[in-house]
């Protein structure tokens, strides 16, 4: 049985480079970055070269660059630093976040009294910019805002220029989740200011356990891991020397072919939603998904005509891999945050269906998925 895996913006399977970069890397440079001998420099030296070619790709200080354990790590770095540390007393964020930023948020309502405020999304989960404005004025209070890039969901990609330009002028500071953002959609550090980001390698073909925080310059960032000195200070242990050389070079690959990539995804994308709705009457699809100029190009959700609490698991019985919301809450027996917070009770009942892609990725896949979903819904 063939195995097809649509799931890409769970994580994305390794790309062979970055294998044979992380094996060689296992095999000899196998040393403490923090040591001071031959074996530690060699290890320190792919560390720093990794933070030079992050900020290089993003248009920010080396300095700026600081390494974390992923994604849910850079947001935690970042969000209780806001508070504890830089005088946060409000967050505004939105009911289609990620976990990561979520549940933080509500810890640092619950043990730090933070003012927590969430602006309006509409029916295609497009943040209320208007909304976001009104809120940013009524209050004097030190402020944080933290909206994802692109979400996870969805696709919907955020205006990051506009809640960039919103946050300065009522001196807030701005904090995104660009986890889905890496490698899918441009993002200039320099021409959209935005005071912290976060990202994950396994999200562009790297490997799991490690990603980063970008934190703006100026902006101290203490550690809320403590036992060492590592990562200038801000977070400490020691660090996953061949996990950042292999992001490193996922990243460069990421980088490097993203026009290819782009192309290949968005022809991927419109094919299967061009088979798919004529295929199988009364599809829709939820946010912005099928809007390519408006999405994330690996992204779509799709939902179905009529409620099908198996179709998943049939679908995994044929070898064939999505996701009915966001990886991290499978096992839950809750559903999609996301979808209800922009969907109707009607349109909730409706089955939905995550199908994200890669460039590893061919149309022959998607003509099999689309065969198999026939099946289903004849």
């Amino acid at each position: 049985m063939q195995k097809i895996y649509l799931d890409n913006a769970a994580t994305t399977p390794l790309d062979p480079q970055v294998i044979d970069v992380m094996t060689d890397h296992m095999k000899s440079n196998f040393g403490n970055p923090s040591s001071s001998h031959d074996f530690g420099r060699k290890a320190k030296a792919i560390v720093e070269l990794t933070r030079k070619n992050v900020a290089k790709y993003l248009n920010c200080l080396a300095s700026e660059v600081i390494f974390t354990a992923g994604g849910s790590e850079a947001d935690n770095l970042v969000l209780f630093n806001a508070v504890k540390n830089l005088g946060v007393q409000r967050i505004i964020s939105s009911a289609i976040e990620h976990h990561a930023v979520l549940h933080t948020i509500k810890v640092l309502h619950k043990d730090n009294g933070i003012e927590t405020v969430f602006v309006k999304v509409t029916s295609d989960g497009e943040v209320d910019y208007n909304d976001l404005e009104e809120k940013l004025k009524s209050s004097n209070l030190k402020t944080l805002v933290s909206l994802m890039h692109v979400n996870n969901e969805l696709g919907n990609i955020l205006d990051m220029e506009r809640v960039s330009s919103l946050c300065k002028e009522s001196n807030a500071l701005f904090h995104s989740d660009t986890v889905q953002a890496i490698g899918h959609v441009p993002l200039d550090l320099k021409k959209t200011p935005i005071d912290f980001v976060a990202a994950s390698a396994h999200k562009f073909h790297g490997p799991k356990g490690v990603g980063f925080a970008v934190v703006k310059k100026g902006l101290v960032i203490k550690p809320i891991l403590h036992g060492g000195e590592q990562e200038m200070g801000s977070r400490a242990g020691t660090e996953n020397t061949h996990s950042i050389a292999g992001m490193n070079k996922a990243l460069s690959l990421a980088m490097e072919n993203y026009d290819a990539d782009k192309i290949h995804l968005i022809q991927l994308k419109e094919y299967f939603i061009e088979q798919i709705s004529s295929h199988i009457p009364g599809i829709a699809f939820n946010g912005r998904s099928a809007d390519i100029k408006n999405s994330a190009p690996h992204i779509l959700s799709v939902r179905f005509p009529t409620e099908k609490p198996m179709l998943l698991f049939n679908l995994d019985l044929k070898g064939i891999a999505a996701s009915g919301g966001s990886a991290c809450q499978s096992g839950s027996s809750k559903g999609s945050h996301v979808l209800s917070a922009i969907l109707t009770e009607k349109e909730a009942k409706q089955t939905s269906v995550r199908f994200s892609f890669s460039r590893f990725n061919t149309k022959e896949e998607i003509d099999q998925v689309i065969l198999e979903l026939m099946h289903i819904f004849k």
